[in-house]
């Protein structure tokens, strides 16, 4: 007969922000690239829970909310050593308990996308994730008629309303917070902003994204966005996550950004099929701001 005590249940309680470095660590374990400096940010715009077994750390998810109708989620972590136990599925309910009767998005990995699915959770969309080091590339141009430049901060409204139509919720919290630590560049047309790309620190490199403007012909505008970064940051590591049925992604693979990983997007408390195609028929996502925050 074992001597063993049987294991106590986790304790779940609200993120901290002390909880960062052991959030890093957790995630480092399973090899995600997120420095201590990206959850810092996620963690200062949105809230979150952690699972704790003797004061440790052993797992975490966080959550963001969108104006009164909208959330995302992410960030879902168990440490290996606790998988099994339903930590995450504790987790997940805690954060649906926060975000209640908003529509709620998320990008699910394969591992991850039956637990969602038993969560109520459905799949309405794709997203590839594109990451390379990029030799010397010269920058496309912009349409005729069309500029690019820095952004100033009377441009902020304009670019949250951009944001905010190409994703199809309120972005009027993040998106400052974002350009607190990401650089930017407009496109504009005769006085008026198109579009927009930011570019951030990120894991051993650097992010692009959000990624907005209208659509055009061989969706040149897109591309003269993200390649403004790609032509400055030659030799660097590179990241940007692409929504699915862009049409870039063949020539991002093409300029040595490798398509390393696709996941599924997944909303809950509204129909899929409402969130299937594109929000704004003018503006587009042509790369989002991360996997938790969409």
């Amino acid at each position: 007969m074992s001597d063993s005590l049987p294991s106590k249940a986790p304790t779940y309680r609200p993120f901290r922000s002390d909880d960062i470095s052991a959030a890093h660590a957790l995630s480092a374990t399973i090899r995600w690239p997120h420095r201590a400096d990206d959850w810092r940010f996620m963690f200062q715009t949105g809230s979150g829970f952690v699972a704790e077994d003797n004061g440790a750390v052993i797992g975490t998810a966080l959550y963001w909310k969108f104006g009164e109708h909208y959330g995302t989620l992410g960030l879902v972590i168990v440490s290996a050593q606790e998988q099994g136990r339903g930590i995450g599925r504790q987790l997940m309910e805690q954060v649906l308990e926060a975000l209640g009767s908003r529509t709620t998005f998320l990008y699910a990995t394969p591992a991850g996308k039956r637990l969602y699915e038993k969560l109520g959770f459905d799949s309405c969309g794709t997203l590839d994730q594109h990451q390379g080091t990029v030799g010397s590339t010269a920058a496309v141009a912009p349409t005729e008629g069309y500029q690019l430049r820095p952004p100033v901060a009377s441009d902020l409204p304009k670019l949250i309303e951009l944001a905010s139509r190409g994703c199809g919720f309120d972005r009027s919290a993040v998106l400052p917070a974002l350009l607190d630590v990401a650089q930017g560049v407009v496109l504009e047309r005769g006085g008026e902003l198109a579009g927009f790309s930011l570019l951030r620190r990120f894991g051993s490199g650097y992010a692009i994204g959000p990624v907005v403007t209208t659509p055009s012909p061989d969706e040149q505008l897109a591309k003269s966005l993200i390649s403004y970064w790609l032509a400055k940051h030659a030799g660097d590591v590179l990241r940007i996550d692409v929504p699915g049925g862009t049409g870039i992604s063949d020539w991002l693979i093409a300029l040595g950004m490798t398509r390393v990983d696709s996941v599924t997007r997944m909303v809950r408390n509204a129909p899929a099929q409402l969130y299937s195609g594109e929000p704004d028929a003018a503006y587009r996502m042509f790369g989002i701001i991360n996997h938790a925050m969409g």
